[in-house]
């Protein structure tokens, strides 16, 4: 175990100085700390580092304690997961299809997916007060509005918006808003006093800020609502608190044994409930956002936990996350390096730049540099070449670059999207 240990810590500390990380990680074996760190800062503002016990925004990990969530109420007989969402909901909420709350669990539900680059949702509306039946009507709606007669898919399509809807079924059931019932049927019980539901006005003290690179300089990420994620997301929380989730659910604390069969179940995708389900007895979940990464890993036969919280993404939470399993089990961890760049002039660059969809996806040179921009013109990513018509990120680890170009010529491309005009609109 010395010689792992010894290995562990050479790799984890090499790719965290390499690529910049900002964040904390702890690895767990036979519930105590085998191995942890922290790097970066929480406010570079005010020249305040990350520790151990810095609070950080976790995205899609929050689905976890969603799930469960809805297992405490199935085992209290409080709902049923093969009946329809709809006699769980409100009637401002009623979905227009038959969608089951197992559906609504294991994404299965075929519910329009708001993150993707054609809506207004992303950095757009989500920049708005909260508006519930709002929110519910042009965003979760959208879909089923413009197609009624579809049908609910069988297929998997991972969807935050299944995990809004359970949010709701929550509060309907129980008669408390999600945070509420959070807090006094997981948190308080477990002694999580770290971990709390984001709801953008709430003072959460040693809460980590979220950075990220506008041409090549770390500023604050834009703004969000946080409410628009309740359910899918929104959840704050540090590695103290999120090793005793780890030991709730490898005891099998709170839930009955056969609602955590259940909720460990493999269903479409390696999807269980909130979790993906890769080997036998083992367990993960990522979050990704704005400035946000996280991941944890769990091998409840080998009491084993892997977590990883950043507030900068610059790395492939993923990718150190597979490396540091793969040491623990005497297996080659995978390294990812900046491919050596190839300059292009000005003139070179500019044979990529344009709109590629209006108002969403730009291209543009400035200075002899290519930028990728994003987020309704926020964000300027930096792009360099490493080949023919192929460019990655010049901050954040990227492992598939960019063809701008497909092979054998065409119009430029990016994400599925030709390039429609020289000009930027």
């Amino acid at each position: 175990m010395t010689d792992i240990l010894e290995k562990l810590k050479n790799y984890i500390s090499t790719e965290l100085n390499y690529w910049d990380f900002f964040g904390a990680i702890r690895i767990i074996k036979d519930s105590a700390t085998l191995f942890e760190t922290s790097r970066g800062y929480a406010s570079i503002e005010f020249d305040i580092k990350n520790t151990m016990e810095t609070r950080f925004e976790v995205a899609s990990v929050s689905k976890q304690f969603t799930a469960f969530a809805i297992m405490l109420l199935y085992d209290r007989g409080l709902l049923h997961l093969d009946e329809e969402a709809n006699k769980y909901l409100p009637d401002t909420l009623q979905l227009p299809c038959r969608i089951t709350v197992h559906q609504l669990l294991c994404h299965t539900s075929g519910l329009h997916n708001n993150y993707n680059f054609e809506d207004d949702f992303y950095v757009g509306a989500d920049r708005m007060p909260y508006d519930r039946e709002q929110f519910f009507r042009n965003w979760i709606l959208k879909d089923a509005v413009n197609n009624p007669k579809k049908k609910t898919r069988k297929s998997f399509d991972y969807n935050n918006s299944n995990y809004n809807l359970l949010a709701w079924i929550i509060e309907t059931v129980s008669g408390q808003t999600y945070s509420e019932f959070m807090e006094e049927n997981i948190f308080s019980k477990l002694g999580m006093k770290h971990t709390a539901i984001d709801n953008g006005q709430q003072i959460l003290h040693n809460k980590a800020n979220n950075y990220m690179h506008d041409y090549g300089v770390l500023v604050s990420v834009p703004y969000t609502n946080s409410l628009y994620s309740i359910g899918a997301g929104a959840l704050v929380t540090n590695c103290d608190d999120l090793q005793k989730w780890y030991e709730c659910l490898r005891t099998k604390d709170l839930l009955s044994e056969r609602s955590y069969k259940i909720f460990l179940s493999e269903n479409k995708n390696h999807y269980c409930y909130g979790l993906e389900r890769y080997a036998e007895n083992s367990y993960l979940h990522g979050g990704d956002f704005l400035g946000v990464s996280a991941y944890t890993q769990y091998f409840f036969d080998e009491n084993l936990c892997i977590l990883i919280l950043s507030n900068n993404e610059s790395l492939s939470q993923y990718r150190l996350g597979t490396g540091i399993s793969a040491i623990l089990h005497h297996g080659q961890a995978p390294i990812s390096r900046r491919p050596e760049e190839l300059l292009l002039t000005p003139h070179d660059l500019a044979k990529y730049t344009g709109t590629y969809l209006p108002g969403k996806i730009q291209i543009e040179e400035k200075n002899g540099k290519l930028y990728l921009v994003r987020v309704n013109q926020n964000i300027h990513i930096e792009l360099y070449c490493i080949g023919k018509d192929s460019f990655i990120r010049r901050y954040e680890e990227q492992q598939t670059p960019h063809r701008l170009i497909p092979d054998g010529g065409g119009t430029p491309s990016i994400w599925g999207y030709q390039r429609i005009s020289e000009a930027f609109f």
